[in-house]
């Protein structure tokens, strides 16, 4: 059986920093939040972070939307954290796992927990790492915990069975939802709402595509030999 978009229980957040692509997609029952990220904003062109955030939430002030620090200094992520909550109550701030020198966040984490901060803990791969996070933000009302399943499938791993372990690590802690992140195939919403995640974060280009669930092969594979036929005629093809 072909799944539908509509039996679907994960939630699709999408994932981008394109202003007009945002709120085109804020319009849509499918979409119930977003995500961007510091290089999503860099290769949209932006350079006034601020502006960008606090334009956005102006425009989108109900849905989830996840912003993330960009300092390397734990007492400075701190800072940056509590500012950009500030710009809204549907702010979730991300935080890397780590810094870059591979230091856990583990500290940051639990003072912004208790400071009643909702965070978006980002960039992680393992397991060890859920753990670890997952302990950190015990006792939070809202938090996402973002698992890079599509960068694991890069390194050659099956993420399948690491994000259903992932689920099952939260499931002892309430108020905490898995994020399926970085999907590279629209078949990882399939995956991932087999496997109970919670929300899967999908690019505003992957989105494009998520009309073709449930499509009849039979009707896919026809579509594609007429694009094929056609391509070759506009090109004026002769052999």
């Amino acid at each position: 059986m072909r799944p539908t978009i509509e039996q679907l229980k994960v939630k699709v957040f999408a994932d981008g920093a394109d202003r007009a692509g945002i709120l085109e997609l804020a319009k849509l029952p499918l979409i119930k939040g977003f995500t961007t990220n510091p290089t999503l904003m860099r290769q949209a062109g932006l350079t006034d972070y601020e502006a960008f955030a606090r334009d956005i939430l102006a425009a989108v002030p109900y849905h989830p939307f996840s912003l993330e620090v960009f300092s390397d200094d734990f007492d400075e992520m701190v800072e940056q954290a509590r500012q950009l909550a500030s710009w809204g109550e549907n702010v979730y701030v991300k935080i890397p796992v780590t810094n870059t020198r591979g230091e856990s966040s583990a500290k940051v984490i639990r003072t912004l927990v208790d400071d009643g901060v909702k965070l978006n803990v980002t960039a992680l791969m393992t397991l060890r790492q859920v753990h670890v996070v997952a302990e950190s933000m015990a006792g939070t009302s809202s938090g996402f915990v973002s698992v890079f399943a599509g960068r694991i499938a890069d390194a050659g791993v099956d993420p399948v069975p690491v994000m259903a372990a992932a689920v099952e690590i939260l499931s002892a802690y309430q108020g905490l939802e898995l994020i399926w992140a970085s999907p590279r195939e629209i078949l990882n919403l399939i995956q991932a709402d087999a496997v109970g995640c919670h929300i899967i974060t999908v690019t505003h280009d992957l989105l494009k595509k998520v009309g073709s669930i449930g499509r009849d092969l039979d009707d896919f594979s026809l579509a594609t030999v007429r694009m094929f036929h056609d391509d070759a005629a506009a090109a004026g093809y002769r052999l």
